[in-house]
């Protein structure tokens, strides 16, 4: 008989629905490939999530159309979570900056909104001449409002990859389900190559869309700088909902 990992007389606290999964993310609603890497891909974490898709949340709706009319959508996903036992709720589109503070407001535990939000410190990190540099799916759209609401000065550098072949015609105009994962791979690498050439000088970057994590080694190799991403952001997140335990001395 395998006796549960708890030890005798422990008294347990109840209230939830759903123990074990502090971080809860809130899904854009597609059907396009996650591989590992990408923030819906359950493989991609070290740590037990919940996720929550929130219907009708389409990536275009969120990218082109600034999430206009979403925002109860996302609350009521963002409850329901809570309700389940995520004490700390993030979302998979760095563009839903502008519902940071909303949001964190309507579910009152912590909210961790966007990658970007990495930006101020990732900046703090760096040599005086440097900036951080941003990499997202669709520069075109990222405005000062989703700078202003993540913390990011309104002059950080941004690079999109609407040019490119396959991410942005996937992931954003819903041309197919499959992912060609190299060709994806080199959109992400272009891009990388025209930020850093781009003044002032790049010193690290951030990945605002939470589909680009599968090919950050493969940018931090060609470009020799930093790289941080929403898996980064949320690995740091999880770790303030529940610290690491060491063994006593």
């Amino acid at each position: 008989m395998t006796r549960p990992n708890v030890p005798d007389g422990t008294v347990a606290p109840g209230g939830k629905s759903v123990y074990g999964c502090p971080v809860g993310i809130l899904m854009l609603e597609a059907r396009f490939a996650r591989i590992p890497g990408d923030m819906g891909n359950g493989l991609t974490w070290p740590f037990p999530v919940l996720f929550r898709v929130v219907r009708g949340a389409s990536p275009e709706r969120v990218v082109l159309e600034g999430a206009r009319g979403l925002f109860e959508d996302f609350a009521r996903a963002a409850e329901e979570l809570v309700a389940l036992g995520c004490e700390g709720i993030t979302t998979n589109c760095g563009f839903l900056s502008l519902f940071q503070a909303e949001l964190a407001a309507r579910v009152r535990v912590p909210v961790a909104a966007s990658s970007l939000m990495q930006v101020p410190l990732v900046q703090a990190l760096l040599p005086p001449g440097r900036r951080v540099g941003v990499l997202t799916i669709c520069a075109a759209t990222v405005t000062e409002a989703h700078l202003a609401a993540a913390g990011c000065p309104i002059d950080t550098p941004v690079v999109g990859v609407e040019q490119g072949r396959e991410l942005f015609r996937v992931l954003i105009k819903g041309e197919g389900e499959a992912l060609d994962v190299g060709v994806a791979r080199e959109d992400l690498l272009r891009a990388g190559r025209t930020l850093v050439r781009k003044p002032p000088e790049v010193g690290a970057i951030v990945l605002e869309c939470t589909n680009m994590p599968p090919y950050a080694a493969d940018l931090q190799a060609a470009l020799g700088l930093p790289v941080f991403d929403i898996v980064s952001f949320v690995t740091w997140f999880h770790s303030g909902l529940r610290p690491r335990r060491f063994p006593p001395p």
